[in-house]
């Protein structure tokens, strides 16, 4: 069974709109772990648009199962994850004038300074992921720059699928993420997946093979303002389970 793990980012946007205490985010990670999700991932940003260092430090004390902690590979960033010890860091390029982030990390150019901060990270027992976006270049790029020890899996973009503008745009995108998921669990990572899912498209990619867990934040909270936190992390979960080929 593939895991679910929500991504809480923006019951903080809607917090820090009116510069309020509420919604929490650790409140809603509680309720989504209840519902089933297996873990929890945030995205601290360097420029705190959402989640704040505090978050990090609450959601490290609640939190059951997993906390993936997203950033960029800020010496700032570093000193974070250091200090609050996360389950899993997911390196992420970021840019300030995104709305979100818009794309994979380029191994190709700026790998050592992706390994320089896997390797501290490694050495302080969290699991290292890397976000890449559907191309073999930047898989066999990690390959080249690291084991499954110092970098244990990298996340799948699947923003590209889940913008096609039909049905055989979309099937060459999801194909594109098949392969690799098959590339990269080749050469022994773990694989994981997200960017813009929701329960209309995610069921092709939890079916594919060695699809270890999806990511999944903006449509999941959107949706949770309608029926709540609980409802929509089983629709979701359910959605991941129901496609069938």
């Amino acid at each position: 069974m593939v895991k679910l793990s929500v991504n809480v980012d923006h019951v903080a946007t809607l917090r820090q709109a009116r510069g309020t205490i509420y919604p929490d985010p650790v409140e809603a990670a509680r309720l989504a772990e209840d519902a089933g999700a297996s873990g929890i991932t945030v995205h601290l940003r360097v420029d705190r648009r959402h989640i704040q260092d505090d978050d990090v430090a609450r959601l490290r004390g609640s939190v059951r199962g997993k906390l993936n902690l997203e950033m960029s590979t800020a010496e700032e960033m570093l000193a974070v994850a250091l200090a609050w010890r996360p389950d899993q860091v997911t390196l992420v390029a970021e840019r300030h004038e995104e709305l979100t982030t818009e794309g994979g990390l380029d191994l190709l150019h700026n790998g050592l300074r992706v390994m320089v901060v896997a390797q501290h990270l490694a050495a302080a027992r969290a699991a290292v992921s890397v976000f890449l976006d559907p191309d073999p270049r930047q898989i066999e790029a990690l390959a080249r720059l690291a084991s499954p020890r110092e970098i244990a899996g990298f996340e799948i973009n699947t923003d590209a699928y889940t913008r096609a503008a039909d049905e055989g745009e979309r099937a060459r995108e999801l194909a594109k993420i098949a392969a690799a998921a098959e590339l990269g669990a080749a050469h022994g990572f773990r694989i994981y997946a997200g960017h813009g899912l929701t329960t209309a498209n995610v069921g092709p990619v939890a079916a594919i093979p060695g699809m270890a867990e999806l990511n999944i934040g903006h449509a999941l909270i959107s949706r949770s303002l309608l029926v709540g936190i609980a409802a929509a992390v089983r629709e979701m979960l359910d959605a991941m389970g129901s496609f069938h080929s």
